[in-house]
């Protein structure tokens, strides 16, 4: 499985993911997290960073213009939506996209199936919970465009190996503190997912 390490806020923590084999990194702009990191502060971190690592800006609810620009200006590779977007916002996007679903119910996880996309449990505040779905809605489904986020952690995460999604992506489950990460953690989860 793939695995993206999110709420990236430092060059070290950024190295240290990639080092221990990150397919990608996640940046939250998202002002109300913990996590968030400006444009230019993630720019100072994508720039120094070596290729083949998927750099990706997490938004939530903002227009097209301001996720255009904030990939643009930060150098990020794909923009994360965690919400529901309108088809004007995807049309006016000239940078690369996942949808996020965060799935109230199995029926949920169906959303988008055509598509590669990232699913989370749902709760009231976006991303970061560290709160796990239900892995038994992923029982006898395609899940190969899958990637899992939400309550994942060292420990649990090759107990979803079985369902065969495409990646993982974890942020509390390997942190010290809020946007910080711990190396050991970082690692394990790598090599548990891998």
């Amino acid at each position: 499985m793939k695995c993206k390490i999110c709420g990236i806020t430092s060059y070290e923590d950024a190295m240290m993911a990639i080092k221990a084999g990150a397919d990608a990194l996640g940046f939250v702009f998202y002002e109300k997290s913990p996590r968030y990191i400006s444009p230019s502060d993630a720019k100072k971190i994508i720039s120094k960073l070596p290729p083949f690592v998927e750099k990706v800006g997490l938004f939530v609810n903002v227009d097209a213009q301001v996720i255009n620009s904030y990939i643009q200006e930060s150098g990020c590779t794909l923009a994360q939506l965690h919400f529901e977007a309108t088809d004007s916002v995807y049309e006016q996007l000239f940078v690369p996209y996942i949808k996020v679903i965060r799935a109230k119910n199995k029926e949920d996880i169906l959303k988008h199936s055509d598509e590669y996309r990232l699913v989370d449990a749902y709760c009231e505040a976006y991303g970061g919970a560290g709160k796990r779905i239900n892995t038994e809605w992923f029982e006898g489904i395609d899940c190969s465009k899958i990637i899992l986020a939400g309550g994942l952690s060292p420990n649990n995460v090759s107990s979803v190996k079985k369902y065969g999604f495409y990646g993982v992506d974890v942020s509390s489950g390997v942190e010290i503190s809020h946007g910080k990460k711990d190396p050991k953690k970082v690692k394990d989860f790598i090599d548990n997912a891998k």
